[in-house]
C-alpha cells in the first residue's frame, strides 16, 4: 500500500531539510517547502492560529497575539524576502550546532503526526501538513537566523518574557519543556533565563 500524499510531502521536506549543510542551503530548502503552501493553506493556517488564541485568558491573549502572529507570519514573510533577494545563495556558514539540528530533523516528521497535547507545537494546527508549516517556520528562526523560536518580547505567564541580550537570547521555558518531546524549546538556541 502506497502512503497518503501528506506523509510523502512531510517525508521529502524533512529528507530535503537534512541533507542541508550550510545555512544558506536550509534557508532554500525551507523558502522552497513554504513555496508550496497557497493562500488558502495560510489562510486556514492564520484561521487556526487564531481559534486557539482566542481560547486564551484576557488580558494575556491580547498580549501574546502580536507574537504569535510575528513567530509564523512574521518569519514567514521575512524569509520569502531573503529567498526572493537571494540572500541564501550568499550564505555560506554552515549551520552552527549540528547536533542539535539533526535531532530537530529526526522529529519533525514523528511531530507532524502527534497528537495536539504532545505536539509541543503553541496551536492545534488542523492537519500535519499545516503543522509541518510551524517547524519549517521554527528552523528558519532557530538554524538560519540562530534567533529564538518564539521572537525576542514574547510574554509568558508570569510576567517573563524573550529577551536579547548582549550575551544571547533568554527564555523563561528554555529547559522547562523537555518532557514535550516535540516541543521547539528543546532546539532553541536561546539559553534559560537565570531564577525562573
Amino acid at each position: 500500500m502506497s502512503k497518503p500524499t501528506n506523509h510523502k510531502r512531510i517525508e521529502k521536506a524533512v529528507l530535503r531539510l537534512c541533507s542541508a549543510k550550510t545555512k544558506g542551503e536550509l534557508g532554500i530548502a525551507i523558502s522552497e517547502e513554504i513555496l508550496r503552501y497557497s493562500l488558502q493553506d495560510l489562510a486556514i493556517i492564520g484561521g487556526n492560529i487564531k481559534r486557539e488564541t482566542d481560547k486564551l485568558p484576557s488580558p494575556y491573549r491580547e498580549k501574546i497575539r502580536p507574537y504569535f502572529d510575528k513567530q509564523l507570519f512574521g518569519m514567514y514573510h521575512r524569509l520569502l524576502v531573503m529567498y526572493r533577494s537571494g540572500r541564501f545563495r550568499t550564505m555560506t556558514d554552515q549551520i552552527t550546532d549540528k547536533k542539535t539540528y539533526e535531532s530537530y530533523c529526526s522529529m519533525i516528521e514523528t511531530g507532524c503526526y502527534s497528537s495536539e497535547e504532545a505536539s509541543g507545537t503553541d496551536f492545534y494546527l488542523g492537519n500535519p501538513v499545516n503543522t509541518l508549516f510551524y517547524y519549517l517556520i521554527s528552523a528558519f528562526a532557530m538554524f538560519v537566523m540562530e534567533e529564538p523560536g518564539h521572537p525576542q518580547g514574547t510574554p509568558f505567564p508570569g510576567g517573563f518574557i524573550v529577551e536579547k541580550r548582549q550575551d544571547g537570547y533568554f527564555c523563561p521555558l528554555r529547559d522547562k519543556e523537555e518532557d514535550i518531546p516535540f516541543s521547539i524549546c528543546n532546539y532553541c538556541p536561546a539559553k534559560q533565563m537565570e531564577g525562573v
